[in-house]
């Protein structure tokens, strides 16, 4: 591994690079925080997908691509006037600071529980009206549940175990059925959207990620109906030709 010394003029590297980008390439010269966004949202899902094949020398690669843009976003703060490098890690290395007294004041934690719960109060401190306020609304629907149930949790607001969970995603299971029974389309949707609640809520008190344990799921499914579509394709078989009996047996193959 790297010295201190060695990282910084690494970093220092980036900059000087980001300095001779924005002023000699016509691309780099064009960007704005605007025309910077969408890519940044790409870069965090490439990272998050590198993260969840455990690819390592993807993850440092998709790290540097997401590393580019901070300094991308910095570099334009600081053409406006507004902020700096300088400026944005020591706002967050200040904010830090502040939210962990358990390591530089002399607040006491027995867990990581409590400082959670610190975590939280000390952000309402901060001027926050409500505990919910750091939950991003453009956060996918899956990742914002979850979200959203930790920073109750934070304050207090949780369910003591995990089968008080279960019952009550049992209970919304039960009122989604009877809303399918009456073919009542809004309310179907509304039931439904509340056992999506439930079950997040419910692996989040098994310490299961639902939106990683979905995307393993999608993952596989992806990878059992491609050897679905292969073993057709060597066959000569058209899978919209097939019967499901016939497509099922190519599928238990590919569970094996």
């Amino acid at each position: 591994m790297h010295t201190k010394e060695e990282k910084l003029t690494a970093i220092g590297r980036l900059l000087d690079i980001m300095d001779d980008l924005r002023q000699g390439c016509p691309w780099d010269k064009k960007q704005t925080n605007d025309s910077l966004r969408h890519l940044t949202i790409e870069e965090v899902y490439e990272l998050a997908d590198a993260i969840l094949e455990n690819d390592t020398e993807n993850i440092k690669k998709e790290l540097g691509d997401l590393l580019l843009h901070i300094v991308f976003y910095a570099k334009i703060g600081s053409e406006t006037g507004d902020f700096d490098i300088a400026d944005v890690a020591n706002a967050i290395s200040e904010k830090l600071i502040y939210r962990h007294p358990h390591i530089y004041g002399d607040v006491k934690v027995k867990d990581e529980k409590e400082v959670k719960e610190n975590w939280e109060k000390l952000k309402l401190k901060e001027g926050k009206k409500s505990v919910l306020e750091g939950v991003p609304k453009s956060l996918p629907a899956m990742v914002k549940a979850m979200r959203i149930q930790e920073k109750a949790k934070g304050v207090g607001f949780d369910w003591d175990h995990a089968e008080q969970v279960w019952e009550k995603v049992q209970e919304e299971l039960k009122e989604f059925r009877a809303e399918v029974a009456q073919n009542n389309r809004e309310r179907m949707m509304e039931e439904f959207g509340d056992v999506l609640f439930a079950l997040i809520n419910y692996a989040r008190f098994l310490g299961i990620n639902p939106e990683t344990a979905l995307e393993k799921t999608n993952k596989k499914f992806i990878k059992r109906f491609q050897y679905l579509e292969e073993k057709a394709k060597k066959e000569g078989k058209d899978l919209k030709n097939m019967s499901l009996d016939e497509m099922e047996a190519y599928w238990n193959e590919a569970k094996k």
